[in-house]
């Protein structure tokens, strides 16, 4: 776009515009700007085609999908019926409709005049029902919450601007309502890293192929809890350290060949590890170890909730440092090696896991942490949240929130590390729902999971669930209510049990969900001229008649 070479793009946004001037090859594009790439995509694909492909764009919801005598119908929520040979679903995220404990708080609390919002996807949210002035807490400090507090405040009409001396402020507009934000740990997902590696080069030397064979190798299952975290973690505090030592030798005392021995000693001991980090590595921010990296405010108590505030703010001050500055480019490399521990388990076949590892371990336990490290807001975002508590509009309220309905006063927040609690007209649960095809808020999804396909589900002597994703073979064919394969119906995203896409794919890294799109796609265009070859060969008999 810069150099003028693309003719059919035309950006009128000012504010869209201002960001493709300033674009760079470690940015984080804006979720407006991805859109408006996406869309030169889908149109640029389109027009080019080849021979013998046409691409009909139906704008409507489909609601359900037929089997005829001749393949497939999908009815769309307008009337229209589509006849089709193959059928694909690709439905990306949906949400799902609140069940039990959620619709419990919900009657409640609107019976009691008070707000709940149960977890959603932030757009799909009725954020307006969020009163100008009113307390509302906010319980979850992942996307989910960025999202709301930017939709609440600039979406809102409040402006960030910049001082003389380059501190970041915001001017409030009057309609937000004041937010305090809590969770488990207490405080955001890791910002973006912006720095880059200048040691040596990222490299698996615990969680290696050689490893991942040695596991599958063994009999029974891999858990992912007891086989495959431990060799996780101790890949991470490997990749950080490497990049310190190698690539900010004049942070540490020793040399990286002498700590490499440090620590294979100490293995996975983690009060080991901190004792011999603390002569070779001066600057706290410097030392690592993975349960401070999950939760970095440990165990600490506070005495009042300005206290727990100043604490939560400290901590993602320093974050921004340690994610931003080329200093601590052993962010990056943090990133990296999760990335890559991300890639390997790839490599352990979906049935070689325990029923455990599959329906908990990964989707949720691992997933959630990957994403805490890897997968957090940018930078600017957590800046933002800085401005915005010194504004007073963002107060924390610090880990192991806990939030009770009392219908007299309304929603109250408590943590067990300070004393005093915090009531609120609104609760805004700002997490993604849970995986759950056959009770999505889609209802062809919730169609797909109980008439034409099936839901996932795993049993072991130690644990028997379901996945709540749709059952597929590997080439994303889907798997019948019979366990046979559908030859002409296949599904891939998020809802499926196939390959974990993971987050946003990056350029040059032969992406997981890029290489399964691929192998699906292969898979459609085979089925599709099964089909034509079928329907060829019947027209050949009956002319021959």
């Amino acid at each position: 776009m810069r150099d003028g070479r693309l003719p059919d793009v035309s950006i009128d946004d000012p504010a869209l515009a201002d960001e493709v001037r300033e674009l760079r090859g470690d940015s984080f594009p804006t979720r407006r700007l991805q859109s408006a790439y996406l869309d030169w995509f889908w149109r640029r694909t389109v027009a080019i085609a080849p021979p013998g492909v046409e691409v009909q764009w139906h704008q409507g919801s489909a609601e359900w999908v037929d089997d005829t005598a001749e393949g497939w119908e999908v009815a769309l929520s307008d009337g229209t019926r589509l006849p089709a040979d193959l059928v694909v679903y690709a439905l990306g995220h949906t949400g799902r409709a609140p069940e039990n404990t959620t619709l419990d708080v919900i009657a409640t609390a609107a019976a009691a005049g008070f707000t709940y919002l149960e977890p959603s996807f932030t757009a799909d949210a009725d954020l307006s029902r969020l009163v100008p002035g009113a307390d509302v807490i906010v319980r979850g400090m992942g996307l989910a919450a960025v999202d709301a507090v930017v939709l609440l405040t600039q979406g809102r009409g409040g402006r960030f601007s910049r001082t003389a001396a380059g501190r970041l402020v915001y001017t409030p507009s009057g309609a937000e309502p004041r937010l305090h934000l809590g969770s488990r740990r207490g405080v955001p997902y890791r910002s973006k890293v912006a720095s880059q590696v200048q040691g040596d080069a990222p490299a698996r030397e615990v969680l290696t192929p050689a490893a991942v064979a040695a596991l599958l190798d063994r009999p029974g299952t891999v858990d992912f809890a007891d086989d495959v975290w431990p060799l996780i973690a101790r890949e991470l505090v490997w990749g950080h350290y490497r990049e310190l030592f190698t690539g900010h030798p004049e942070r540490v005392t020793t040399t990286w060949e002498a700590f490499r021995a440090t620590l294979r000693d100490v293995d996975g001991d983690t009060d080991a590890l901190r004792r011999a980090v603390h002569d070779a590595v001066p600057d706290p921010l410097d030392r690592f170890d993975v349960p401070r990296l999950d939760r970095p405010l440990g165990d600490e108590t506070f005495a009042d909730a300005d206290a727990v505030h100043d604490r939560v703010r400290r901590h993602v001050a320093d974050d921004l440092r340690l994610r931003t500055s080329q200093d601590h480019s052993a962010s990056q490399a943090l990133f990296l090696t999760i990335l890559g521990s991300f890639l390997a388990l790839a490599d352990i076949p979906p049935e070689r896991w325990s029923a455990r590892s599959r329906a908990v371990d990964l989707p949720i336990t691992w997933h959630a942490f990957f994403s805490y490290v890897a997968s957090g807001p940018p930078a600017h975002r957590l800046e933002e949240l800085l401005a915005l508590a010194d504004a007073g509009v963002v107060r924390f309220l610090g880990p192991d929130l806990s939030v009770r309905l009392d219908e007299q006063r309304g929603f109250v927040a408590t943590t067990s590390r300070a004393p005093g609690e915090v009531v609120a007209d609104a609760l805004v649960d700002a997490w993604l729902p849970a995986a759950g095809a056959a009770a999505s808020d889609n209802p062809v999804l919730r169609e797909l999971a109980t008439r034409h396909g099936r839901e996932v589900h795993v049993a072991d002597k130690a644990y028997t669930g379901s996945l709540g994703r749709i059952e597929v073979d590997p080439d994303g064919r889907v798997i019948d209510r019979d366990g046979l394969v559908h030859p002409t119906m296949f599904a891939l995203g998020p809802f499926t049990a196939g390959p974990e896409a993971g987050a946003f794919t990056r350029p040059q890294s032969n992406a997981l969900s890029l290489r399964h799109t691929d192998r699906v796609a292969e898979a459609v265009t085979a089925a599709a001229s099964a089909v034509a070859s079928a329907r060829s060969a019947a027209r050949v008999r009956v002319a021959s008649r």
